[in-house]
C-alpha cells in the first residue's frame, strides 16, 4: 500500500531569507540608483525650465518655503552646517540601518517592506529620466537662492558642485531634483518605526526624521518643495503596486524552482546503463554462459539427469 503523507504535513521549500542572498540585491538596487541618476543626466537648458516651471507654480500658490529657509541656513552657520552634512550622510546611513533592523528583528515583515522600498526607488529613476530638474542651488542667483554645500564645504568631505565627495561632483547627476528620494527613503523610514517600534523613542525618530529630512532639502537648496511633496506621492506609489510586485516576484521563483526541480528528478530517474548487458547468470549457472559452453554442441541436458548418483530413480523406459 503506497504511503501518503498527513495532510498539513507536506514538505514545503525553505523560503527563508538569508542575509547572504539579501545584501547583493540591495547592492544591486543601490547601484541601479546611483547609475541612473548618473546617466540620467538630461539636457541642462531643459532642467533649468522644468526647475523654473516649479518656482513659478509654487509661487502662485505661496508654498516657496525653500526661499526662507535657504536665508535661514545661509545665515546661521549653526543651522547650515549640521544640516549639510545631514543631508550628505544620513540618506545613506539610515535607510540600510532600519533595513538591517527590519531583518534581524521584524523577518515576518521585511520583504513586503524590502520590496516596496525597491518599487518606489525604480519608480524615483523614471522621474529622473523623464524630468529632469535643476534644483534650486544651481539657478542663477537673481532667484534667490544660495548653495549651501557650497557655502560650507571647508566643514565637510563634499566639494562646492555636489553632495558627493571633493573631486567626484562630476560623477553625479546634479538634475535628479524630482521627485526627492531623500523625503521618500526618509518616509519610508519613519513608517517602519512608526509601525514596528515599540518604543517612544522610535515613535518620536519616525516622525523626526522625516519632518526634518524634508527641512533640510529645502533648507539647503537641494529641493523645491513640490520635489518633497513627489517623493512622497512616489512612496505612497509604491506602497499600492509593491503588493502587486510581490506576487510577479514569487511567482517567478517558483516557476525557476519547479524547471530546477523537475530537471534534477528527470536526471536523477533516468534508467541507468546495464554494464553487465548480455552477461548475465540463469537459474543453476555459477558463471555467465555456462550453460551455453556445455552444450555448445546442440545437445540438451535429459530430464533425468544421469550424473545424479546412485540413489537417483531411474527413468521410465
Amino acid at each position: 500500500m503506497p504511503l501518503t503523507e498527513t495532510p498539513g504535513t507536506e514538505a514545503v521549500p525553505d523560503t527563508r531569507l538569508r542575509w547572504w542572498t539579501e545584501l547583493p540585491l540591495i547592492v544591486l538596487v543601490y547601484a541601479c540608483y546611483s547609475a541612473g541618476r548618473l546617466l540620467a543626466r538630461g539636457d541642462v537648458s531643459g532642467a533649468v525650465d522644468h526647475g523654473l516651471a516649479i518656482l513659478k507654480v509654487e509661487k502662485f500658490l505661496h508654498i516657496n518655503a525653500e526661499h526662507p529657509l535657504n536665508r535661514l541656513f545661509t545665515s546661521e552657520a549653526w543651522i547650515g552646517v549640521p544640516a549639510d552634512f545631514w543631508y550628505a550622510s544620513l540618506h545613506y546611513l539610515v535607510t540600510p540601518a532600519v533595513l538591517i533592523w527590519l531583518f534581524r528583528s521584524r523577518s515576518a515583515h521585511y520583504r513586503a517592506a524590502r520590496t516596496w522600498l525597491m518599487t518606489s526607488t525604480f519608480m524615483g529613476l523614471i522621474g529622473f529620466t523623464l524630468l529632469p530638474t535643476c534644483p534650486p542651488r544651481l539657478l542663477s542667483a537673481g532667484h534667490g537662492f544660495v548653495d549651501t554645500m557650497a557655502q560650507y564645504s571647508s566643514y565637510g568631505w563634499w566639494g562646492g558642485e555636489a553632495s558627493a565627495p571633493r573631486g567626484m561632483g562630476g560623477m553625479t547627476n546634479q538634475y535628479a531634483a524630482m521627485p526627492s528620494l531623500h523625503v521618500g527613503w526618509a518616509l519610508w523610514c519613519g513608517v517602519m518605526l512608526w509601525r514596528y517600534g515599540t518604543t517612544r523613542t522610535t515613535r518620536v525618530a519616525a516622525v523626526a526624521y522625516p519632518l526634518i529630512t524634508t527641512i533640510v532639502v529645502m533648507g539647503t537648496a537641494n529641493h523645491y518643495f513640490l520635489d518633497a511633496v513627489a517623493g512622497a506621492v512616489v512612496m505612497g506609489l509604491g506602497f499600492l503596486l509593491a503588493p502587486y510586485v510581490s506576487r510577479v516576484a514569487t511567482r517567478a521563483t517558483a516557476g525557476v524552482r519547479a524547471r530546477i526541480t523537475t530537471v534534477s528528478l528527470a536526471s536523477r530517474d533516468a534508467e541507468p546503463s546495464i554494464v553487465s548487458a548480455g552477461c548475465q547468470t540463469s537459474a543453476g549457472e555459477h558463471i555467465p554462459r555456462q550453460r551455453e559452453s556445455r552444450f555448445a554442441g546442440g545437445a540438451e541436458p535429459s530430464a533425468a539427469p544421469t550424473d545424479a548418483g546412485d540413489g537417483a530413480p531411474a527413468a521410465a523406459r
